[in-house]
Formats: C-alpha cells, sequence, structure tokens
C-alpha cells in the first residue's frame, strides 16, 4: 500500500527505474542460463567428436590385428595401442566387457581408482535401453566435474565385444572467464541505461503530472464565491485535454449556478428583510390606531380637559412615530456596512470616551497601556463599543444581579488589539449560541437584533474577529480582535 500511497509522479519515476532493474536482472539471468546450456552442448559435442574419432582409431585396431577379435582376447590387442590412442587425443580411455568389469585402461593407476573397476548396473541399464547403444553419464570427482561417454565396440559383424568408457573433465575456466568479461560489459552498458533511464523518468514523470498538479491546484483554488479561471494548457495529451475540458464545462456552469444562486439568496434576503420590516412597522402602527380611534370616540369640544388629552394623545403618538423612525435607522445602519473612512485612532482612549456617555455606575474600564495604535473608522469603533455596552447593560437589567458590573478591558495579544466585554448578566442560553450573530435575532422584547450582527460585520470588515465565552459564575464576556497598525 505505501506504493500506491505516493504520489503519480513518484509512481511513475520508480515504476520506469523498477522496469529498468528488472529487465536487467531478467536478461542476465537469462545470459547466464544460456551460457550453461550452450556449455553443456559444447561439452557433448566434443565428448561425442573425440569419441567418434578413437572409435575409428579402435576399428582399425580391430581390423589389422591378428589376434582373435574377442572379448577375452581385448586386453592383448590393446596392449599398447591404447596409449597411442591416449597420446593422440589427449584423453583416457577404459575398455570393459558386456558385464562392465575392466579389461584394459589408459589410466595408469586404474586398479587403484575404484571409481573405474566397474561399470555401475544403472549405466549398463542405461546402455541397453538406448536407441543407438550410447549412453553418458554426469558425474564429479575431486570437485571436478565430468562427463564419462559408454558405447559398445564391435567385431567385423557389429556383435558387441566390449564397452568403451570416455571420461572427459569438464574445463570452463576459459568460457568462465568469458562470460564474466561478457557479464562486465553488459553490466556497465546497463548501468549506463539505468543512469539514462533515470534521468529519462524523471523528466517525463515531471511533464506527465506538470498538467495534473497545474489543474489540481487550480480545481483547490475553485470557490462558488468568487471569479474562477479556466484551466489554459498548452500541448495537452487527449487524456489531459479531456479532463480540462470537463472542468472548464463546469467553471462554465458553477458561474451560471452561482449567479442564479446569488440571486436567489439576494431575493430571499429582500424578501424577508420587507417582511421583517413590515412587521416591525405594523408593531407601532396598531397602538397609533387605537390611541386615534380612542380619541375619536372621547373626544368633546367643551371638555375642560381637553388639552390634557390632546397632550397625552400627541405623546403617545409622538412615541410610535419615533419607534418607527428608530426601526428605519436600523435597517438603514445595518444595510449601509461596512461605510468606511479609515484613520489612525487610540483604541484605549476611544473606548474610554465612548464609556463616558453611559451613566450607568457599574461600568469599569481598565488598560494597561496608555496608547494602542489602529487603523480603524472611528465612527464604527464606537458604534462597536456602544452596541457591546448596550447589550451588556440589557442582560443585566434582565438578571438584575445584587452587584451587577460591566468590565470593560483593552490590551495587546500578538499582533492584535483586543476589547473584552464582561457582564454578570442573564447570559446566553445553549439554544442560542449559534444565532448570537445573525441578523434579526434578539431574545429581547425590543430592538431589531442587528446589533451583534452590525459589530460582527464592522469587524471582520477590518481582519478582525468577535467571539464570546461564559463566565465561570454568570453572565458573558464579548471579545473583540482588531489587527494592529
Amino acid at each position: 500500500m505505501g506504493f500506491l500511497n505516493r504520489s503519480l509522479r513518484s509512481r511513475i519515476f520508480l515504476s520506469m527505474i523498477l522496469l529498468v532493474i528488472g529487465a536487467s536482472i531478467l536478461i542476465v539471468v537469462v545470459t547466464v542460463f544460456q551460457y550453461r546450456e550452450n556449455t553443456n552442448d559444447y561439452h557433448r559435442e566434443r565428448l561425442i567428436r573425440k569419441e567418434t574419432a578413437i572409435r575409428e582409431n579402435i576399428d582399425y585396431v580391430i581390423k589389422n590385428t591378428t589376434y582373435a577379435v574377442e572379448t577375452n582376447k581385448i586386453a592383448l590387442i590393446f596392449k599398447n595401442k591404447i596409449y597411442e590412442i591416449k597420446d593422440i587425443h589427449k584423453i583416457d580411455l577404459f575398455l570393459y566387457d558386456l558385464e562392465g568389469n575392466i579389461l584394459i585402461s589408459s589410466k595408469a593407476s586404474f586398479i587403484k581408482d575404484t571409481i573405474y573397476s566397474k561399470i555401475s548396473s544403472q549405466v549398463l541399464e542405461g546402455l541397453k535401453k538406448s536407441t543407438d547403444k550410447h549412453f553418458i553419464e554426469r558425474f564429479i570427482e575431486n570437485k571436478f566435474e565430468y562427463q564419462s561417454s559408454f558405447t559398445y565396440i564391435t567385431d567385423h559383424q557389429f556383435k558387441p565385444i566390449a564397452i568403451l568408457n570416455l571420461p572427459y573433465f569438464e574445463d570452463d575456466e576459459f568460457l568462465n572467464y568469458e562470460l564474466k568479461e561478457y557479464l562486465w560489459r553488459l553490466g556497465f552498458a546497463y548501468v549506463l541505461m539505468l543512469i539514462f533511464a533515470i534521468i529519462l523518468a524523471y523528466f517525463l514523470s515531471k511533464y506527465i503530472t506538470r498538467s495534473l498538479n497545474s489543474i489540481s491546484n487550480t480545481i483547490k483554488e475553485t470557490r462558488l464565491d468568487k471569479q474562477n479561471k479556466k484551466i489554459l494548457i498548452p500541448l495537452q495529451s487527449q487524456e489531459v485535454s479531456t479532463l480540462v475540458e470537463a472542468y472548464n464545462e463546469m467553471i462554465d456552469e458553477l458561474e451560471k449556478s452561482a449567479a442564479q444562486l446569488a440571486s436567489n439568496e439576494r431575493e430571499a434576503a429582500w424578501r424577508e428583510m420587507a417582511k421583517q420590516v413590515a412587521h416591525e412597522i405594523k408593531n407601532p402602527l396598531t397602538p397609533m390606531r387605537l390611541t386615534v380611534q380612542s380619541f375619536e370616540r372621547k373626544f368633546d369640544p367643551s371638555d375642560p380637559d381637553i388639552f390634557n388629552k390632546m397632550k397625552e394623545y400627541s405623546h403617545s403618538l409622538i412615541q410610535q412615530i419615533d419607534t418607527m423612525s428608530s426601526i428605519a435607522s436600523a435597517f438603514s445602519t445595518y444595510a449601509k456596512m461596512p461605510a468606511q473612512e479609515d484613520e489612525t485612532i487610540n483604541i484605549v482612549k476611544i473606548t474610554k470616551l465612548t464609556l463616558d456617555i453611559f451613566n450607568e455606575d457599574y461600568i469599569y474600564f481598565n488598560s494597561e497601556n496608555n496608547e494602542i495604535i489602529i487603523k480603524f473608522d472611528r465612527t464604527q469603533l464606537i458604534r462597536v463599543i456602544t452596541n457591546l455596552i448596550k447589550n451588556s447593560i440589557q442582560a443585566i437589567s434582565e438578571s438584575q444581579p445584587e452587584n451587577p458590573y460591566i468590565k470593560v478591558n483593552v490590551y495587546k495579544k500578538g499582533s492584535f488589539a483586543m476589547i473584552s466585554v464582561m457582564d454578570n448578566g442573564i447570559g446566553i442560553k445553549d439554544e442560542n449560541k449559534m444565532k448570537v450573530f445573525e441578523p434579526k435575532f434578539t431574545t429581547k422584547t425590543s430592538g431589531m437584533g442587528l446589533g451583534l450582527a452590525m459589530v460582527k460585520k464592522i469587524v471582520e470588515t477590518y481582519g478582525g474577529d468577535i467571539n464570546f465565552i461564559e463566565n465561570i459564575e454568570d453572565g458573558t464576556t464579548f471579545k473583540v480582535k482588531i489587527p494592529l497598525e
């Protein structure tokens, strides 16, 4: 599995190298095997040639002998001739009777060599069964390999009278030297070929995977929310070309789908926004309608208290109108986000000045730094701090703790300026934690639920972040992270 888990480039590279190495080993094995076969054939043919030549000499001796051509006369017939034949052909020869007993030998010490004193029954059986009355036995003596040839000697009527044995020593020293020379040259050639194969495999695998890497990188950068580039790779192979065409077609379809999705989302957002605006506007319209109807029923110009009733009526209508105005302002402010007018400001100073507008005596400010400089829109920073403080005040008013507090801390953390707002208010329920920063979400009886959503939008516009954690006892801590200048 390790090989399969490698990259395509590595697998192509390793496959080519292993292929060359495997082919080299296979060729060497086949070469050595073929050499062994050729060597065996060479020795066999050489032995047969010598046997043929010696048989001709033996036949000549038998034709010109004065002794009777019989088995028991073989030793006399070849008493001296056997040494002449040995000197001519440079090989020892042994003559046996038909039962395999030694008759005469060109080897002077044959009596001591029990291996030549008698032919084995296996050889005699093989010689009898042979169609050409010829048998070759292979054996090892003193760590040397021998071939021993057995054949019948016949008289003038071709009747077998003896068995000729020629032991042949296989001297492979020269042939082994030639084999080593050949293998060395072959190995040198394969080393050069292996080096060439490594270079070729490297560039070939790089060429093959270059297009795939380009496609892979482009696919990784593909996003639904941005303009995606098509792949343009010259000189593509058919397979890569098909893949590129499929990707480019997918990009076209993706852009159409993204445009349609964005259109649908915008339409749904405006539809939802319109419903929300209509709902929020209806809330003050109902009491306004009831107030007008009540005043219409009870209006009496002669009533001495008419001016006070008119004042109450006007005050009630103004309150509802102010509510509608605040609703319109909230939606307008959220819709305009983010309108940036960046400037270099001291976040410690701005935070402290913003807190001064609140009358609650349980708001505490702390900062270990007198100056922390960031690049931010002053108005939007004030809006962020104000919304967080208002959120904490509302949380405290709902829980009404004995010792309420809102602790605001401004400090540095790495390359960020941090604003921490801690309160001991009602906290956030588990089912609401995922919805805290969603537009229109609120747990209050009044308000639009756009405050924290607006804060998040402002902070993220400047590359920052906002999150919250639950305090150990009660309440919540909101932390705003803004990049330093």
